[in-house]
């Protein structure tokens, strides 16, 4: 399995290696085969060769069966037209591989109960998943840009029926996976798409009988996530909503830093932490490198379709937060030990290679 890694921008490089270190151990414990090779991209790439993601980049990826993302964007470069800033790398990226379903996660950790600024009884036993559309609406609809003299600036949201229609289908295949419930995000009672994407959303259901649809307003949906968000299993939604609505999501684990997400549908499979490049901790060996790590992990269960391998990450990655070690980010409580970046890839990746040969003994008997 060919994988491009594309450390970025501030702890970008420092989450990544972590996710690489681990991703590496686990692999080799369970005898997958991982060839692997760095990139630029991102703030990163502009100062090495002037592009925010260059043709190398972009070819390396493509010949990839992953790519596994640490972080983009810096302040150096918040003067630049949106088109040569480095989130336009991203963007690019994803145009590039053509994956059109974003998957974030979110369920309340146990040993993270009391990090989250949310009430115990209000989110514990939480377990949803995002599915974001990611190659339409606001972010690539056209015409785009600002009015001659500066005064005006406009974006286009836009969608088809063949692109809701897709992503739907993930969706719904999901939940069939799950609880059997999808709740289809829009702002139908405004928005043209959004009417357009309810009425598709509700026919493909009908192909899923076996899964309970509902729609609610991105509004209202937004309200539940931090009053009851035991009430989703899979959540549904286009891409500016997505965006919003699963940083949000992030209060219930406690930390933006802990998700993370996988891009599929397209050529190429995308794995990505959901935070941010967080430049004011960059370089000090402090940040959160679990949502990176648990992008190997689905990497491991989307890609190389070892579902195995990905529990071993994720049953590692809950066994040193139950022990009670902690990342400055959600340090705090009684009995919790605040460790570095490294500290914390270390012990995740002696663990899980731990409950892979555990898991390998049980298999040979």
């Amino acid at each position: 399995m060919k994988i491009t890694i594309l450390p970025g921008d501030g702890i970008g490089p420092e989450v990544c290696a972590q996710a690489v270190a681990v991703l590496e151990h686990v692999a080799s414990a369970f005898g997958i085969d991982i060839e692997s090779e760095e990139h630029l991209i991102g703030g990163a790439a502009i100062s090495k060769t002037g592009s925010p993601f260059p043709p190398e980049t972009e070819a390396a990826c493509r010949g990839s069966d992953a790519v596994l993302l640490g972080a983009v964007g810096t302040p150096e470069f918040d003067h630049f037209l949106p088109e040569d800033r480095p989130e336009m790398g991203l963007l690019k990226l994803r145009k590039a591989l053509g994956g059109f379903a974003n998957l974030r996660p979110s369920a309340a950790v146990p040993a993270l109960i009391d990090s989250s600024p949310l009430r115990r009884e209000v989110f514990e036993g939480t377990d949803l998943l995002i599915v974001r559309e990611l190659l339409g609406g606001l972010y690539f609809g056209g015409p785009r840009g600002f009015s001659d003299d500066k005064t005006e600036a406009f974006n286009t949201m836009r969608y088809s029926v063949a692109e809701v229609e897709r992503v739907a289908r993930v969706a719904f295949t999901a939940a069939q996976g799950r609880r059997k419930k999808l709740t289809s995000v829009d702002k139908a009672n405004v928005l043209e798409t959004s009417r357009l994407w309810r009425e598709t959303v509700t026919r493909v259901g009908k192909d899923f009988p076996d899964v309970t649809l509902d729609h609610e307003f991105v509004d209202a949906c937004a309200m539940h996530l931090v009053t009851n968000p035991t009430r989703f299993d899979v959540i549904l939604t286009e891409n500016l909503f997505g965006d919003i609505l699963s940083d949000e999501a992030a209060v219930l684990t406690g930390s933006l830093g802990m998700l993370a997400s996988a891009t599929i549908g397209g050529d190429v499979d995308l794995y990505e932490p959901v935070h941010g490049s967080a430049p004011d901790i960059a370089g000090k060996n402090m940040a959160n490198p679990l949502g990176a790590i648990a992008s190997a992990a689905m990497l491991l269960r989307y890609t190389a379709k070892n579902d195995a391998a990905a529990d071993a990450i994720e049953k590692a990655i809950n066994w040193v937060l139950q022990k009670g070690h902690r990342t400055a980010d959600i340090a705090g409580g009684s009995g919790t030990m605040v460790n570095t970046t490294s500290e914390m890839g270390a012990m995740i990746a002696n663990r899980a290679v731990e409950f892979a040969n555990v898991n390998n003994a049980f298999h040979a008997v």
